[in-house]
């Protein structure tokens, strides 16, 4: 029989402001299932308690004197891995190294302004705190799909070496299994992503030939500043290429554009060709980019040729769009809930029902590339 204290999330907190780690405790146990179990106000001492604590999940600052975040984490990995969240600046540079953080093995990030004083995290917190629940009670998982990206990495199938550490080349190419040619015309691939998205979108992304007959677009759930180093970052490992969109881009084949953070991404017809518009329309949305302003407008557009793919993410975003590309005749493919950080918008796909294909993360390469 489960006792109370088994459904208590315990979390340690990272940051070298006193300030911030006040600030982030009292938010975490505004729920009554979480508990702040330590602090810690560098990397150094943060490997020790995690070492000591066993805590189920680690909110850790980027940048912080001694020992800064990626160290730790790349330490923690290592030694005892456990689900790590950055706190990360919006910047270049906090976007960066954020995104190194990810490939290092951190599960997400929550995104600070420069400013302590200004930081309005009350905004996500509901989010926040589910995401950081679901995320403890899928520890085990989610560490042991960490162990096995290791294992491969150290035998060189992803690009990366023995230690775990991301090298610049691209990835090779691992065996996907063989889906024979299915018979139905796709016009562009659209993608929806959050939680998890990165890494996600750096596997499928590297898997696919840069000769691919036509476009992608893709909604990752992110702040301004981070969609361009994501784009660059999976340009560089990418047969395809890669880049943020900008108002106007034509849908060109063997070319991913990436929404801009904070901004909304639509596809409308600009003489013979696809474009994107880019704009904060519309304002009322929760997320900007939002998966299901970007779905419903490139349903419209290609109807039938949509072929829509919902990746790891928090929450259900997407699904009213994804409905809209079922509802035209388009196809809707879906990470599985076992290769997920956060098994929410795929699951809402899934359990309506609106998933042609449901596949593992490694696999979604070759559900894509048998319509071409």
């Amino acid at each position: 029989m489960r006792s109370e204290t088994d459904n208590i999330t315990k979390v340690l907190v990272v940051d070298d402001s006193a300030f911030m780690r006040k600030a982030i405790s009292i938010m975490l146990e505004s729920d009554p299932q979480i508990k702040v179990i330590g602090q810690a106000r560098d990397g150094e001492e943060a490997i020790e308690k995690v070492r000591i604590l066993r805590p189920d999940l680690v909110t850790m600052d980027v940048e912080m004197p001694r020992m800064d975040g990626l160290a730790a984490l790349q330490q923690i990995m290592k030694s005892d891995p456990t689900p790590v969240m950055m706190i990360s600046s919006i910047t270049t540079e906090g976007a960066e190294a954020t995104l190194e953080a990810l490939e290092l093995g951190a599960i997400d990030f929550i995104p600070k302004q420069m400013s302590y004083v200004s930081l309005d995290i009350v905004k996500i917190k509901d989010e926040l705190l589910a995401k950081i629940k679901d995320i403890a009670r899928r520890k085990h998982l989610l560490m042991a799909q960490y162990r096995h990206r290791q294992f491969a990495r150290a035998r060189g199938k992803t690009g990366g070496t023995a230690t775990g550490a991301p090298v610049a080349t691209a990835p090779s190419i691992p065996a996907t299994p063989v889906i024979r040619r299915r018979n139905h015309a796709i016009g562009i691939v659209a993608v929806g992503s959050s939680t998890g998205g990165p890494p996600a979108l750096s596997t499928v992304l590297s898997r696919l030939p840069g000769r691919l007959p036509v476009g992608i677009v893709i909604a990752q759930h992110m702040p301004a500043q981070f969609t361009k180093s994501l784009a660059e970052r999976l340009d560089s490992i990418c047969q395809l290429s890669v880049r943020e969109a900008a108002d106007g881009d034509k849908i060109l084949p063997g070319q991913v554009l990436i929404a801009p953070g904070g901004q909304n991404m639509t596809v409308r017809r600009r003489g013979g060709d696809a474009i994107v518009c880019v704009s904060s329309e519309p304002a009322s949305t929760l997320y900007k980019p939002c998966v299901d302003v970007l779905m419903n407008s490139v349903a419209d557009y290609f109807s039938e040729a949509t072929l829509g793919v919902m990746l790891t993410g928090m929450g259900n975003n997407g699904i009213h769009g994804i409905r809209n590309v079922k509802g035209k005749g388009g196809v809707v493919v879906a990470q599985n809930e076992q290769t997920c950080v956060v098994y929410g918008m795929p699951r809402a796909v899934i359990e309506a029902g609106l998933a042609d294909h449901i596949a593992a993360i490694d696999d979604i390469p070759a559900e894509i590339t048998s319509y071409f």
